[in-house]
């Protein structure tokens, strides 16, 4: 911090932030980066890294046709087209090119052995119509490993352990910011702080939804996503967008891992409403799995048989057999010597129950699913062995919750720019933003694994090349590809 003035300054060390020092840094400009941990990383570097593009290179080496239009017009149905169009143009087109650039900078999207083939770096994350999570190598923490190290070969300094308390406003413009009591000055300022999920003020106030989990719910965002980017937010005027917004996954009550496509065990599992009914695919994607077991009447419960709880996995901390039956000692599970005495005990029809697991075990074990076509999500992710009947008692039911809070939604409008817009929808100067704290991608419904590392590092990217164009005083001009254009140019 001894420089009287840099050219931008980054508040924030995850994937956002490092995406937008490094992209800063490779257009000239001196860049100063504060993290208020005591290491860089942020959500990012807890994430699966699964990044979320269409038209990229690694598509078109497996033969995968798919363009960034495809994508939009994908992401926009899906949000119910409750998004800006622009901003979410910008994104797609620009995912692409990002994971290009990720991949130069030495990001490998490494091929994987299933347990029956050799997996391309894909995963069909989402509800897309085509794969496109792509895989790096040491998944999240792979990524921050890469970018960090083209941070340190730019040659931006970073401060740890150093909360930034405001920013530095004159004339309407931001100049700098204030850390450690210290005014740091700059042309340009991007905030890159992460969301709100570990604030629970700002959780109860700005994504109430996700206390529905109750006692059960349990965090996985990194530490530093305070809400700081809001308190930012309101010394400029800033308009706060996707209020009300997050990405919460279901969870049986007692777990505290995260397992991502909802591919907890026992994959003899079915899952049961209130009216004693099952409602859907029990591996479903994320993306829209939480919305479905929301709208169930009663609730919803996760049913399986001994012969599941004993056959479970190993390396599952939370479905470990000794850990279910000890959950099922306590009460807090029930258990029951038959169908019918379980139904009562969830207070669910017993006809209904026998019936719904009935027809479960006409079909599952057999490969077959024509209620909810459970046996395509299990093909699709290389399974090659069909459940087994849910047919050896004891029986088990478990509450079934949206209890994991992985990321929070609302936070500052940005511009397909990644400029932070103002009450008035006017850019504000001087100030950008990009992952959590950038809000208007991320929105109504999360699109799959992917998207939120997708947007930190793409909106990242867009937020420093343009913070650092300001700083310089320079119209955009076209770069070589893969590279970013800011909007309009």
């Amino acid at each position: 911090m001894s420089e009287d003035n840099w050219d931008v300054v980054v508040i924030g060390g995850g994937g956002a932030g490092l995406a937008a020092a490094v992209s800063a840094a490779e257009q000239g400009a001196s860049v100063l980066l504060f993290e208020s941990q005591t290491e860089l990383g942020g959500s990012t570097q807890l994430s699966a890294g699964l990044f979320t593009a269409a038209g990229t290179s690694v598509q078109r080496g497996l033969g995968i046709e798919d363009t960034a239009e495809k994508f939009f017009q994908h992401y926009m149905d899906l949000n119910h087209w409750m998004l800006n169009p622009g901003l979410i143009r910008a994104f797609c087109e620009n995912a692409g090119p990002t994971l290009e650039w990720l991949i130069d900078l030495g990001v490998e999207i490494p091929a994987r052995e299933s347990a029956n083939a050799h997996m391309p770096g894909l995963a069909q994350a989402g509800v897309e119509d085509v794969w496109r999570g792509h895989v790096p190598k040491d998944q999240g923490y792979g990524l921050v490993q890469v970018l960090d190290r083209a941070r340190r070969d730019r040659g931006v300094e970073v401060v740890l352990n150093t909360r930034v308390q405001s920013l530095l406003v004159e004339d309407d413009r931001v100049v700098g910011v204030v850390a450690d009591d210290i005014e740091v000055r700059a042309s340009a300022v991007v905030i890159a702080s992460g969301g709100f999920a570990q604030n629970k003020e700002l959780v109860d106030r700005l994504y109430p939804d996700a206390n529905k989990g109750g006692d059960s719910l349990f965090v996985v965002a990194a530490e530093g996503s305070q809400g700081d980017h809001l308190a930012f937010g309101e010394q400029v005027d800033a308009s706060v967008a996707g209020e009300g917004w997050g990405l919460m996954l279901p969870t049986v009550y007692f777990q505290r891992y995260h397992h991502w496509q909802s591919g907890f065990p026992p994959k003899s599992r079915i899952y049961i409403n209130g009216e004693g009914r099952r409602f859907m695919d029990e591996d479903a994607s994320y993306a829209v799995s939480t919305g479905i077991i929301d709208a169930q009447p009663g609730g919803a419960w996760i049913v399986f048989d001994e012969k599941a709880r004993t056959e479970l996995p190993a390396g599952y901390a939370d479905w470990a057999p000794e850990r279910v039956l000890d959950e099922a000692d306590s009460g807090r599970t029930l258990r029951a010597d038959s169908l019918t005495e379980l139904a009562r005990a969830m207070n669910v029809p017993a006809d209904a129950l026998e019936a719904a697991v009935a027809r479960w075990n006409a079909q599952l074990p057999h490969g077959a699913d024509d209620d909810f076509l459970r046996h395509r999500t299990l093909a699709n992710k290389g399974s090659t062995t069909d459940p087994d009947p849910i047919a050896q008692g004891p029986y088990y039911a478990a509450r079934l919750l949206p209890a994991e809070l992985v990321c929070t939604h609302a936070g500052v409008e940005i511009d397909g720019n990644a400029s932070v817009l103002d009450r008035t929808g006017r850019p504000v100067d001087g100030l950008y933003a990009a992952g959590e704290a950038g809000a208007g991608i991320l929105g109504l419904r999360y699109v799959g694994g992917g998207n939120a590392v997708a947007n930190a590092l793409t909106m990242g990217r867009i937020a420093g090349t343009n913070a650092a164009l300001a700083a310089r005083a320079e119209p955009a001009a076209p770069h070589p590809a893969p590279s970013v254009l800011p909007a309009g140019a």
